[in-house]
This record gives structure tokens, C-alpha cells and sequence, in this order.
């Protein structure tokens, strides 16, 4: 255990070769790199960074919800986190009279806050190095027994670390599969929301900024952690008490300065920096074009409907949000992709490996058997895409696929009571959220582009020669017609047959269910014929992939590597500074008040404001926040660390400690960074703090919660 620990920690302190690259273990610095940060800034020891036997800034960190970033600030379980974070939980709470998505919302007062029954909080406890223990099981094994393997032993290191304890436990492969590590948690379930600035605030700018700079949102929502009177976690009760944590980030208000030091703690989802220009070309040529193109549909449709009433933009808020998010992404990330040419950088760095691995057993036919595996999946990779992101799209397809475990139960006399009231509770929560006006004009369309997009031999056997009764397969009145045979008698949409099917469960009934017989047809058809190939590409992918690296460490010893991010705690650091994305273009650090009274559009989607914040601002009622050297207030400032998806909601933190924004998008230029960091363009979008406190204290009255946190000025 104790030769990998080193092994790791050479891997992760040798020097920088680009500047501000790397989404560095906080727990795992090497020294050249703590010496990089105190370089450009940081005022602390590595031990107030991290440490496990005192607290340190990593137990100020906390995962929020199952994909964001928080942070503690203050001694009462305050969390600051995006707006987009929260959107779901403030969605929930929102009603039609109580619209706080619409207007915002701020609990004056402990008793006002308000449960969030969905969200929890995860607070990292501790990590091991388990590779040799992982390294031991799979002595010998052969590579399809492998995934077997692994959960086996991971299985067994969990249980041990949580044995007793109430701990969750992971373990995470680094350097694909190079080297394991066990991360221990602490979850807390009381999750209660605080404030949260109106929509048009928090999510000023919409689609049309998302990724974008020049930025001007308010992207932030306070909850509040709750524990059980004895500290311990707990589920929700009325006389559960705020936690007091072990650390919290006190908050600058000082602002910020061009090339002042900025470190973000975080948990970024996924990062792909040791993709081979096989999977580049993939991605460039049908992934990515197949997402955005299929998304780009289902927005349109629900975005209808959205416009026609505010219930229903409530009621499709946070599915929007999520599917709009990464539309953009998708498109943006193969643009970079090409512009930059990074398919033949790849190559280049390929060629390079494979005249180094002549002659070298282990590795010389790493790249000759990528291209067999690629060769033999590449034609079936679209109609996997056009399952999950065009069929499935559809919600009502999507829920009737997930009553396959009835008809399972059914037929192989399993546990039918308790697959029937698993799908009966699912149904109920998919009602909620169901559209029907605009699910029906995705159910029809998808259909259609699966048919017209996806090979002929690689539809599901007799499924479309069946809507031909319906019409021309080429007409998209077919679909149309047939989508709304689907919606007037599907028994998920109507309760009486529902309830005499729960009563009777009987699997003809269900298989001649229009919505689960379309649905079935698809799942069926891929699981059974392609979704084998999936796994045994995925597997020799990922096999390949721990083989390509493990011999690239060999080649360079020295080189500059850290392991890809994979929503565990990471900590990247960087300054702030302007960029100029193109010829005769330069964009400031910072964004201003001014910047959004400019966007201004009354009555617009995207860019409304309310009367009180436009009177806030005319009357330059900045009081603390203002910035000196501009005379008005920051909104946004931008960074060159180096951050993905699951970093949203990070703190932005100085070299004193002190938080100074939360990190909440990357912008345009740069969105090739999963797979490729760009040293020059690449920027990390923050709110500046002293906006989030104007708007708590000048926007909202909230003067409350700012006199709990521990500002520094």
C-alpha cells in the first residue's frame, strides 16, 4: 500500500507544464505544486488544505444533491450553492400562489425555512489507497471476469470501512484503473432551503448566455444543514438543530484584482484528458451531433408550453434546465474539438506511443486492438444514442420502458405485489411532472427521426411496419397520429384502467399497452442485440484505456498527469484574468450592474427584471458591496482554473482562505475541456460574492443571514 501511495504522489507532484491545468487531489499535493500555489499566492499550509486529524478547508466542501458543489459558511450549517443546484429543490417548493422560483424567496427566521425532503449533503470523512488490496484480487483474472472482480472486492473494502459507523463508502478507480481509492462520507438528509434570488436573477441571460462571456447572472441558492441534537445526522424533524460544522469559509468582500490567486475546492463529475483520437472522432462525428440534435427537438416542444403558463414552466423547470444545459455543451465542445484540431493531435501523440511500445509486449498492440474494438462498435453507436436521448426522450415512453420489471415479476413469478407498487409510486411522481401537450409532440417526432436516421436493419423487428396504419411512414402526420393513439389509450394516463391493472396484474394487458408496447419494442430491441456489444466494447475500452496510461507513465515518468476528474474532491487554482478569444476581441475580468441593465428586456424570457431591482439600481443603493475602483457593483468575475460539470456551486477562494465567488459555468472558447484543457482560453465563470450578498441583503432584506457569516472586509 504504502509503494503506491508514493507512486501516486509522484504522479501528482511533478512540475506544471501548462499553466493553471489540473484538478489536483487536495489530500495528495505534492510539494512542486503547493509550491505553484504559494508561487501565485496561497497563504496556507498544506494541512489547512487538507487534513484528517484537524479541521481544514476540505471539511468546509460538501457534495450538495447528487451532482453539485457546496460549501459551509458559517458556524450554523449555512450552505452557499448555485441557483441551478437548488432549481429542483426551489421548483418543489414553488407553487402557483408561493411562486419563489419566480420571485425569490429569503426565511427571515430559523421557522421559516423550508424542507427540501429530496436533497442531501455529503461531507468527505476520509480516504485510503486500496490498490494493493484491489491489485491482489485481480492477479491472473481475465479481462470479462474483471468487473466481476473489482465489485466483488470493492464490495468488501466498503463494508469494512462502514461497518458500525453509519459511513457511506466508495471506491474510485484514478488513472483508469491504475490506482484505487476509498473515499469514506458523512450524508445529512435535513436539508432545509434558506433564500434564493428571483429567477430572472439566478438565471439572468437563460440559454442565450449559458457558456457564454460576457456574464451577468446571480447563479447562487442558500440552504441549511440539519443534524440531530446529538450532531449526527438525521432524518427531517422538527427539533433537529443546525449543524456546527467543523470548518466554514469566512467572506471577502475586499474584491477582485487582475492576477489575484484563485483556488476553487470542489467535486467535478467527469473529465476524458486521456481520450485516444478514436474516441475524438466518435464524438465529433455522431455522438455529440446526435444529442444536440435530438435535444434540440425536445426543448423546442417543451418550451411551447413553458411560454403558454406559469404552471407549466414550474412544472418543467428542472427537467428543462438539465436537458438545456448540456444542448449547448454538446454543440460547443465539438466546434473546439475541430477548430483546434485536437483528432490530430491525438494522433500525433499516438503515433508516438506505438514507436515507443515496439517491441514491448504489454503494450504494442494497445492501439491495433482501440481500432478493432471502435471498428466493431462505431456502426451501433447511433442507435444506442437514439434509444436514451430520442425515445426515451419522451417522458411517457421513458416511464412506460421501467414497467418491464411487471412484466419480468409477471412472467418469471417473481415478487409481482412488490414490482406493482414500485411502478404504481413511480407512476405517481411521473404524473406530476408529465406534460402531455408537449410530450406528444416528442413521442411523435423522435419516432420518426429514429426511423429516418437510424439503419433499417437496426429497427425493432415489426414495430414500424405496424404504424403503417396510421399512414406514410415518410409523413410526419403519421407519427402524429399515431403519438395521440398512443396518449388516448395508454393506461398510465388514465387512472380507472390503471387501477384495474394494479388489481389484476396480467402481463397481455401490459404488453398490449400502446405506450409500453413502444417502449418495450425499443429497449428490447437494443438490449438484446446491442447493448451486448456496448458492454464488451465499454470493457475492452476501459481496459485499453488503464494499459495506454500505465504505459505512457513509463514512457514519461516526469510528466505533468493528475487523474481525471470523477465527482470526487479535487482542488484546482489559478488567477483571475481577461482573455481575447479572437482577432480584435478583449474581454475585462469582470462584469458589472451596468452590463445588466444594458440586457434588460421588459417582459423577455431570459432577460426581465423585476421593478425593485431595477429601483435598487438606479438609485446605486450598493452600500458594502460596491466595488471602489469601479464605483459600482460586480457581478461576475472570471478565472483560468480548471473546473467541469459537478464544480457548479464551488467555492472561489483567495489565498487567505476567504471566499470571494462560487464558480458556476466555463465559457464557450474552451468547451473542449473534458477532453483537451486550452491554457490560453480557458475560463472559469464565477458570481462575485459581495452580488450574492447584495442580493441577500439589499434585494432581498435578508439582513439576517448576512450577519451570520464571518465577512471579511
Amino acid at each position: 500500500m504504502k509503494k503506491n501511495l508514493i507512486l501516486l504522489l509522484l504522479l501528482l507532484s511533478v512540475k506544471l507544464v501548462r499553466a493553471d491545468e489540473g484538478m489536483w487531489l487536495p489530500y495528495l499535493l505534492g510539494q512542486q505544486t503547493y509550491a505553484d500555489m504559494v508561487k501565485k499566492g496561497l497563504k496556507l499550509s498544506k494541512e489547512q488544505l487538507y487534513s484528517i486529524n484537524k479541521s481544514s478547508m476540505k471539511d468546509a466542501i460538501i457534495i450538495f444533491g447528487g451532482g453539485c458543489t457546496g460549501e459551509i459558511v458559517s458556524n450554523e450549517g449555512l450552505i452557499f450553492t448555485n441557483h441551478h443546484c437548488g432549481y429542483a429543490a426551489i421548483a418543489s417548493a414553488s407553487s402557483v400562489e408561493n411562486n419563489y422560483l419566480r420571485d425569490g424567496f429569503y426565511a427571515k427566521n430559523k421557522q421559516e425555512e423550508i424542507p427540501s425532503k429530496a436533497l442531501s449533503v455529503q461531507f468527505l470523512v476520509r480516504i485510503e489507497d486500496v490498490t494493493a488490496k484491489v491489485e491482489e484480487v485481480l492477479k491472473g483474472v481475465s479481462l470479462n471476469e474483471r468487473a466481476a472482480k473489482l465489485q466483488g472486492v470493492y464490495g468488501e473494502i466498503i463494508t469494512a470501512a462502514t461497518s458500525g459507523n453509519g459511513y457511506e463508502a466508495r471506491v474510485i478507480p484514478m488513472f483508469r484503473g491504475n490506482q484505487y481509492i476509498l473515499f469514506v462520507y458523512e450524508r445529512y438528509k435535513d436539508i432545509r432551503l434558506v433564500g434564493t434570488p428571483p429567477e430572472n436573477v439566478g438565471k439572468f441571460g437563460g440559454d442565450t448566455d449559458n457558456w457564454e462571456w460576457p456574464r451577468h447572472t446571480g447563479d447562487f441558492s442558500v440552504f441549511r444543514v440539519y443534524a440531530g441534537k446529538d450532531g449526527k445526522p438525521a432524518e427531517f424533524a422538527k427539533d433537529n438543530v443546525p449543524l456546527k460544522p467543523k470548518h466554514f469559509l469566512p467572506v471577502s468582500i475586499k474584491g477582485v484584482k487582475e492576477n489575484d490567486y484563485a483556488m476553487i475546492f470542489g467535486y467535478p463529475g467527469g473529465t476524458n484528458r486521456y481520450e485516444t483520437s478514436l474516441g475524438v472522432k466518435l464524438k465529433t462525428d455522431v455522438e455529440n451531433p446526435s444529442i444536440v440534435s435530438l435535444r434540440d427537438i425536445r426543448l423546442k416542444y417543451m418550451f411551447e408550453e413553458m411560454k403558454k403558463d406559469p404552471a407549466v414552466k414550474l412544472q418543467l423547470a428542472s427537467s428543462y434546465a438539465g436537458i438545456a444545459n448540456y444542448w449547448k455543451f454538446f454543440d460547443g465542445e465539438s466546434k473546439q474539438l475541430l477548430k483546434y484540431h485536437v483528432y490530430e493531435e491525438k494522433q500525433k501523440q499516438e503515433a508516438t506511443f506505438q514507436q515507443w511500445a515496439k517491441g514491448k509486449p504489454e503494450f504494442e498492440n494497445v492501439f491495433p486492438q482501440y481500432e478493432k474494438a471502435y471498428k466493431a462498435w462505431a456502426p451501433y453507436t447511433k442507435v444506442r444514442i437514439y434509444l436514451m436521448e430520442g425515445i426515451l426522450g419522451s417522458p411517457l415512453a421513458a416511464y412506460a420502458s421501467s414497467l418491464g420489471a411487471v412484466e419480468n415479476a409477471i412472467l418469471k413469478k417473481g415478487d409481482v405485489k412488490a414490482a406493482v407498487a414500485a411502478a404504481d409510486a413511480a407512476r405517481t411522481n411521473f404524473l406530476k411532472e408529465e406534460n402531455k401537450a408537449s410530450d406528444q409532440k416528442i413521442m411523435a417526432i423522435t419516432a420518426q427521426m429514429f426511423y429516418d436516421d437510424i439503419p433499417k436493419d437496426q429497427h425493432p423487428i415489426g414495430f414500424y411496419e405496424s404504424l403503417k396504419s396510421f399512414g406514410d411512414l415518410g409523413d410526419e402526420k403519421t407519427y402524429r397520429t399515431w403519438a395521440a393513439n398512443v396518449f388516448a389509450n395508454t393506461m398510465i394516463l388514465n387512472d380507472a384502467k390503471w387501477k384495474a391493472f394494479t388489481g389484476n396484474p396480467d402481463a397481455t394487458v401490459l404488453q398490449d399497452d400502446p405506450a409500453y408496447a413502444y417502449a418495450s419494442a425499443f429497449v428490447k430491441n437494443y438490449v438484446g442485440k446491442y447493448l451486448p456489444l456496448f458492454n464488451q466494447f465499454t470493457t475492452e475500452n476501459n481496459d485499453l484505456g488503464r494499459l495506454y496510461l500505465k504505459g505512457e507513465m513509463q514512457r514519461q515518468p516526469t510528466a505533468n498527469r493528475y487523474p481525471d476528474a470523477n465527482f470526487t474532491m479535487r482542488l484546482s487554482y489559478g488567477q483571475v484574468k481577461p482573455y481575447k478569444p479572437r482577432d480584435a476581441v478583449a474581454y475585462d475580468y469582470v462584469t458589472t450592474i451596468d452590463g445588466v441593465m444594458e440586457k434588460y428586456k421588459p417582459g423577455d424570457y431570459e432577460f426581465d427584471l423585476h421593478q425593485d431591482f431595477i429601483g435598487l439600481v438606479k438609485k446605486k443603493d450598493f452600500g458594502q458591496y460596491i466595488d471602489a475602483k469601479r464605483n459600482t457593483l460586480v457581478v461576475n468575475f472570471i478565472t483560468t482554473n480548471d473546473i467541469t460539470g459537478g464544480n457548479s456551486g464551488s467555492p472561489v477562494i483567495n489565498g487567505n482562505g476567504e471566499l470571494i465567488g462560487l464558480a458556476f459555468d466555463g465559457n464557450y472558447e474552451a468547451l473542449s475541456h473534458k477532453i483537451q484543457f486550452d491554457k490560453n482560453l480557458n475560463r472559469t465563470i464565477c458570481v462575485d460574492v459581495r452580488y450574492v450578498l447584495w442580493c441577500i441583503d439589499k434585494l432581498g432584506g435578508a439582513k439576517n443571514i448576512i450577519n451570520e457569516l464571518k465577512i471579511v472586509k
